[in-house]
């Protein structure tokens, strides 16, 4: 096995961990609603392998995991939710990646306003496409618990996803390019 596979390997094992202890510490989130959805720091460990490693590395870590969250206090109603509102909802966080060399690019060239928009792009295409799956479990599965005066179970399922996903994608936004903007070479060393 190469060392860049090795090292690959072991990125995404300790960010995927990375982000699953910051989704278990009370103190570094707000949980607003019981049925789940927190304004949390977790997806940056996520964002941040898919800036360096590209959609393979992101992919891989936002479906990692999505699955280890489950045991760790998912809320499941019924299998296909549970795939739908993990599987597929962290995984797709992981497409992030697909600005990885363009960040790469900009940071290399010092271009600080053309490396945060595309940080910024990656983390909104995370974040959309993960509340997009959010949305879709939450009319189908959790309509139920739909508040009385709601009259479109769609709308309020955006309005609940969107309460935290919001909030959650300007923090991780901020947060990362502070972070790669402090620590440019931290984002440079791995192969895309």
């Amino acid at each position: 096995m190469n060392s860049n596979k090795t090292l690959f390997m072991i990125e995404v094992a300790i960010f995927t961990a990375l982000a699953l202890a910051l989704d278990m510490i009370p103190f570094l989130q707000f949980k607003i609603w019981a049925q789940g959805g927190s304004i949390s720091f977790a997806m940056i460990p996520i964002f941040i392998v898919a800036f360096r490693w590209g959609l393979k590395g992101g992919l891989t870590a936002g479906f990692l995991w999505g699955i280890l969250q489950i045991p760790f206090g998912g809320y499941v109603l019924v299998p296909l939710q549970g795939l739908i509102d993990y599987a597929v909802a962290f995984t797709v966080l992981g497409f992030a990646g697909i600005f990885a060399a363009k960040i790469k690019d900009a940071v290399k060239h010092g271009n600080k306003k053309a490396y945060f928009t595309y940080i910024m792009l990656g983390v909104l295409l995370g974040s959309i496409l993960r509340m997009a799956a959010h949305l879709i479990a939450g009319a189908v599965f959790f309509a139920k618990f739909m508040p009385a005066g709601w009259n479109n179970i769609w709308i309020y399922s955006l309005v609940y996803n969107a309460s935290y996903m919001v909030p959650s994608f300007i923090i991780c936004t901020v947060a990362i390019f502070f972070l790669f903007h402090k620590q440019p070479k931290s984002l440079l060393h791995a192969a895309a």
